[in-house]
Formats: structure tokens, sequence, C-alpha cells
């Protein structure tokens, strides 16, 4: 039935090849044919032109720049041949009026720093690396060179970006001297990054060798995020240069020997130009949206409807697995088929389900059990420790009430094999472990603080005891003063809160901590460990044990539970 019921469907690659091949075939073809026969050429010329223009104003912008800067270095040589006062007094002019001038230095033949003005600005005391002044850079008389952009180096508490402007002099007094000139390259870094060359596109400069010498992307670039081909363009001479979507107009400056690179993208100036083709594809475009119109109904009853009935399934699955009850949906084959495989699934994750929860139930009495079969051995065998002290102490009468307490103790531990135990016989377990130890340690007392509310709820069993035994062997052994012993329950919201306190010695915050978190080899706090998972796995994480302590105050352990009426909670 199901099968010949999802052959009479319609399949819905079928449906979407005729769709989608009726629209694209329709609608498209002839628009797509005019726009690419029309606009291919053209828009690749309109973006080596505009690229040309952005490039070529860069080159003039920056080259005026560099030019007025040469002409600076020249009254720098006219101030060199005057009168030592008059020059400083022009220099410190010059640096005082231009902001992009930020030092002035002069070197001897040998590389040693002479003389240096920089406003009101100090040089630094030692300069591990001196970036503006290369000694090993061989000077022509009457030429000027220019470096790469780097920090400035001279100066104290002062870094910015610069250029140096190199160039070789003779004093009045004929010695010979190198001038150099830091100006800020913020300048010329201004005069690129306001040329841009469609949404993208931008300009860049680099030098004769190959390197970088500056980028409007500057930051990606030395941070490895992207990368300019410059292998690529260092050989290349002025003019274009086309790469997939990508063209580079490269020009040279004249006076500098750097080199202005535009990086259009010709996707991009395609679609600023789109406007140009709308007249022609209105048409077009309205047919493919009455198109799109008519095929969304056909889609949205087709496939839409049991699509979204199907999402609803697995939500509803999603929310509630193991009652969840599911109705095949019928639709085109694919989602017949699709209903099937997950109706399918469905019945095996929950078959899956109830096998973990049946598992899960197993591993819990075992875990349980474990936990329990811990802690009544190493009560009992402090226990017979005690009785056999007494005896050995002739202290008969004594020697019998402790028995007549263990066996009291034991016959509650057991509870006819139940883990959870009403609080108020919780509360007598813990009074005849008490008693039991007085015999032992005469020299504490103890008290209970029970709000009356919580006797008829249920608790693990066996839960005070490991506390007190805890408080009594590492808290109070070794007081020479008598200790006290406070035992509280009390109700807080829907919880039950167990505290025990004691006004020993006390614990640093890690030994709180190993208590609680130890390995499996160590046997400090074995019991109070034990007391913590048993509640956990009953109750979940967000209940258990926290331990407080200052070292010579006391110890506070508090125990959190949830309130359980009777029947309330099913032993597993």
């Amino acid at each position: 039935m199901k099968k010949n019921r999802r052959k009479e469907g319609y399949s819905l690659s079928v449906i979407m090849t005729v769709m989608v091949v009726g629209i694209v075939l329709t609608a498209f073809t002839a628009g797509l044919l005019v726009f690419v026969a029309v606009y291919n050429n053209s828009i690749r010329n309109n973006t080596i032109t505009a690229s040309e223009q952005a490039v070529t104003q860069v080159t003039n912008t920056v080259s005026d720049y560099t030019k007025n800067m040469k002409e600076l270095m020249e009254l720098l040589q006219g101030y060199y041949r005057g009168e030592p006062e008059e020059r400083d007094t022009a220099i410190d002019t010059l640096i005082t009026t231009r902001n992009d001038v930020v030092a002035v230095t002069c070197y001897d033949e040998e590389g040693t720093l002479v003389e240096s003005w920089a406003g009101n600005r100090q040089l630094k005391k030692d300069v591990f690396q001196n970036l503006s002044f290369d000694p090993e850079q061989k000077y022509e008389k009457g030429k000027i060179s220019i470096s790469k952009p780097h920090v400035e180096t001279l100066l104290a508490d002062y870094y910015p970006w610069v250029v140096s402007m190199k160039q070789p002099i003779e004093t009045k007094d004929g010695q010979k001297s190198i001038v150099v000139m830091d100006f800020r390259f913020s300048q010329i870094a201004d005069f690129v990054d306001e040329v841009g060359i469609g949404p993208h596109g931008y300009c860049f400069i680099m030098d004769q060798d190959g390197n970088m010498v500056y980028h409007p992307q500057q930051q990606l670039i030395f941070s490895g995020l992207k990368e300019e081909n410059l292998e690529l363009l260092k050989d290349r001479p002025d003019g274009y240069l086309e790469q997939s979507d990508v063209i580079y107009t490269i020009q040279t400056m004249e006076d500098s020997g750097w080199r202005v690179v535009g990086v259009s993208y010709v996707d991009e100036l395609i679609t600023q130009r789109v406007q140009n083709v709308v007249a022609i594809l209105l048409g077009l475009l309205l047919f493919v949206l009455f198109s799109a119109i008519c095929s969304s109904l056909v889609f949205s009853r087709m496939i839409s409807r049991p699509v979204k009935r199907l999402i609803q399934a697995m939500e509803q699955f999603e929310d509630s697995a193991s009652d969840f009850t599911y109705h095949a949906v019928e639709g085109s084959r694919e989602i017949g088929e699709l209903s099937h495989s997950f109706g399918h699934m469905v019945v095996q994750i929950q078959q899956l389900m109830e096998k973990v929860r049946e598992e899960e139930i197993t591993l819990r009495k075992a875990e349980l059990r474990a936990l329990q079969a811990q802690i009544n051995p190493h009560f009992l065998y402090n226990t017979l420790d005690a009785i056999g002290w007494l005896c050995e102490e002739e202290r008969t009468q004594d020697a019998v009430e402790m028995v007549n307490a263990l066996a009291k103790l034991f016959r509650i531990s057991i509870s006819k094999g139940h883990e959870i135990i009403p609080v108020e016989k919780e509360l007598e377990h813990a009074r005849s472990y008490l008693k039991i130890e007085k015999f032992r340690y005469k020299q504490f007392t103890y008290s209970f603080d029970v709000d009356e509310d919580c006797l008829n709820y249920y608790c693990n069993k066996i839960t005070l005891q490991p506390i007190i035994e805890n408080a009594i062997y590492h808290g109070l052994d070794r007081m020479v003063d008598e200790g006290e012993i406070r035992i509280g329950v009390h109700s807080r919201g829907d919880n039950l809160v167990f505290t025990v306190e004691d006004n020993g010695i006390g614990m640093t915050k890690e030994q709180c901590r190993e208590i609680l978190e130890g390995s499996a080899g160590d046997k400090t706090g074995i019991g109070i460990r034990n007391v913590n998972n048993r509640i956990k796995i009953y109750f979940g994480e967000q209940y258990g044990i926290q331990i407080d302590s200052e070292l010579d105050e006391g110890t506070t352990v508090t125990i959190i539970m949830p309130k359980i009426g009777e029947g309330g909670y099913e032993e597993r």
C-alpha cells in the first residue's frame, strides 16, 4: 500500500528541473546575451581608464609633495652655508612651521651624528638602531635619496611613521656632511587613502626592488591576512596588467623611483554600471517575477506544506521522544520516502532509549551498592575498635551499652534494604553513633537543632554518621579543650539542609577540596566523599555536600537534598 502510494506522487527532482529550467531559459537567456555582448568590452575599457586616472592622480600628488620636500632640502643646503646661529634659527623655524617635518640631522662622512634639530623634542641618549641613516649607503654629491618608510628611532618617547630624505652637502668651511630630513609619511598616506577605484579598489606604493612602501591596508599586509603579488609587478613596465578579475595599473615616479600600483576589480564596476541595462532587462525581469510568483504557489502546495508537517513532527519528537506517536506525512515521492525513513528512525530511537534507561537503572543500583559497601565496613571497623578498647579497660557495662547501641545502629542502617529512610530515623542513627563515640571520646559534647516539619521527609541513610565521624577523628581528636558538635536539620524552600558543625582544629581550603575530590587511592575523607556521591547519584549534580572551614576555628559541613515525602521517590 505504501509503495503504490509513493509511486503515484510527483518526483521532486522532476518538478524542480522543469520549473527552474523553464524560468531560467525563458527569462534570462536573451537578457544575458544582450548584457554580455554590449557591456563586456565597455566595462573593461572603463575600468582601465578609471584605474589609470586614479594612479595618475596619486603619482602627481605624491611627486609634487616629494618635489616640495626636495626644495626644502635645497633650502637646508643654503642654511648650512650661512652662519651657525642663522642656520639654527632657520632650521628651528622650518620645523616649527612645517608640522610634517619631524627632525633634521647632520652626519659626517664616517656616519657619526654631528648635529640635530627636532624642535622641542629630545634625542634619545642611546639609539639601538638608526633607521634614518645607513652608514653603508653610498651618497652621490648633489643627488637626493629617499628611504623606505620607517618608525622614527632618534627621538625620545615619540615614534611617528616617517620617510628620510638624504643629501650630501659641503659646509661653509669646506667640510663634507650628509643632511637627513625626516618627514611624516602620513602626508603621503593620506594622498593614497583618498583615492579609490570603485567600491573596493585602491592604490599602493612599492619601490623599484619590489618592496612595499605604503598600502592602505597595511595592517592586514603585515599580519599576513592580505597579500599582494609584488614579485609579479616589480619587473612589469608601466601600463596595465590583467589577472583574472583584477586589473593592475602601474606608473613610476621619476623623482623617487617609487611605483604607484592601482588595483581595480572588474566585477565591482559591473555592479556600478548595471543600471545602464535596467531598461533592456526590465521586461524580462517582470516576466521572471511573474513566473516566480506562479511557481511559489505550486511549490507551496506540493512541497512546503508536507515539509512543514514533517518538521513539526520532528520538533514534537525532540520535545517528547519517549511518548511520541508518528503519523506518516504524504506528499511527493521524495517526501513520502523521507517520511517513511523518519518513522522507522523514531521506532528505533525509542527502542534504544528504553534499553539505555534499563541499563542506567542497573548501573545506578550497582553504584549505590558499591558506595554503601564502602561506608559500612569503614564505620564497623572504628566501632569494634572502640568496643575492644572498653573491654581492655574492663568497662564491661559500657561495652554492653555500646554493643546495644551498635545493634540499634545497624538495624537502622539495614532498614530492610531501603536506601531512602525518614529523616527521623537518620537522626536516631546519628544519636546512636554519637552515644557510642561518647564512651571513647569524653572530651566533646553534642546537640541537635531540628525543625519538626523536617522529620517526616526522607533522605539517604547513613548520611550524617560519616560526617560526624570525620568531625570527631579529624576535628576534635587533637584538641586540648572540650570539643562541641552541633547537628541541624532545617527547611530551605524545596530543599532540606543538614549541617554538622564542630569547633575543632579546622582545615585549609585545599584540604576541604581534597576531601571531596580526592583520588581513588586517597583514604582521607572517604566516608564524606561516598555520601556526596550517593546524593548526586540519587538526586542530581545540584545536590550534595559543601565544606566550609577555618584553621583553629572549626568546620561546617552542609548537606543539601530535595524534600521528598513518603512514596515521593522510587527506589531503584
